[in-house]
């Protein structure tokens, strides 16, 4: 994407505006067509979109928020930044996804939102609970139906360099059909500035660049083939090795992470002949900042953490490096 990158950056460094410009408002604009919604609100991360959607849903300080025990540190950073307290719950054994009945029974008289995350990239029930739904889509761009399942009240993405969908620094966007949750998020990525410098509630900054909108519109284009090319290589890996215990699989899934379970992981990572990795190494309840939440038993997050191992997965594998992953695994 050289090219196309340079073009994006020297047409930024030309206009002379760096923030809140026309490269934002123009990748906003897509990214909600991308989307099939009417809202996109583009921020300095996907950490910070999530907590400003939480924060403009109305979950405040005290106020309890359900998320899966198995996710990113982040979906949790993200609820304690609200002044909110993380309610981990257990996540179902072959997807990794909100366990929809253990979030039910986690429901008190504080509780304010409910974050399903769809993991690794692998759309994931929406429940319905009796409160807001919040969803962490931060790894999961393309994966959603257009216009998000009823009952959500918006979306959360981050374009960390990595994603499916990568900027070249941070940034995040909240997608909404709701005007007033899009309002509310503008203001509080600026300050709790309205206009004329009137500042009309408590708020930090999370703005994004024109850089980095300038460069996410040019990956935009990109990304349904890209999404499509991981499917293939994940499908790829599945007929190669069946049994490696892998993720239930999705007719949108996209793959942002490819990831199996097999039973012996460390055996298995030794074994090949490429790099692997573990996304995550411990559920909530093993993380030190985070374990003071945990109010119930999570022996499906704890699995998953014991066993996930996450494959090579992105586009520009070529078919080489593709076929020498399936004669490793079989």
């Amino acid at each position: 994407m050289r090219d196309d990158l340079t073009v994006a950056v020297d047409r930024v460094l030309r206009s002379g505006r760096l923030l809140l410009g026309p490269e934002t408002e123009a990748f906003e604009d897509e990214f909600a067509t991308f989307c099939g919604v009417r809202h996109a609100v583009a921020v300095a991360s996907g950490t910070d979109a999530l907590h400003l959607a939480l924060v403009a849903t109305g979950v405040g300080p005290g106020d309890e928020v359900i998320l899966p025990a198995f996710t990113a540190v982040p979906t949790a950073a993200a609820v304690c930044a609200a002044g909110a307290v993380p309610v981990p719950v257990d996540v179902h054994f072959e997807t990794a996804g909100l366990d929809t009945d253990a979030a039910a029974a986690a429901v008190t008289e504080r509780t304010r939102a409910v974050v399903p995350v769809h993991l690794y990239g692998r759309p994931q029930p929406v429940p319905d609970i009796g409160v807001p739904v919040v969803e962490d889509a931060a790894q999961a761009h393309g994966a959603l139906e257009p216009g998000g399942p009823i009952g959500s009240a918006a979306a959360a993405y981050s374009f960390y360099p990595t994603k499916n969908l990568g900027g070249i620094g941070d940034g995040g966007a909240v997608v909404t059909d709701d005007a007033t949750i899009a309002d509310n998020v503008r203001r509080l990525r600026a300050h709790g500035l309205r206009e004329d410098y009137e500042h009309v509630e408590v708020a930090a900054n999370s703005r994004m660049s024109e850089l980095e909108a300038a460069a996410l519109r040019a990956g935009l284009h990109r990304l349904a083939e890209g999404n499509a090319r991981r499917r293939m290589i994940a499908a790829r890996y599945r007929d190669a090795a069946p049994d490696l215990g892998w993720q239930s699989d999705h007719p949108r899934h996209v793959y942002h992470l490819c990831v199996a379970r097999p039973d012996d992981r460390d055996g298995v990572r030794a074994a090949v002949p490429f790099e692997t990795a573990v996304h995550y190494p411990r559920a909530l309840s093993g993380q030190p900042a985070y374990a003071r939440f945990s109010r119930s038993a999570t022996p499906c997050a704890d699995a998953w953490a014991a066993q996930c191992v996450s494959l090579p997965c992105f586009p520009e594998m070529t078919d080489g490096e593709i076929e020498a992953v399936c004669r490793a695994l079989r």
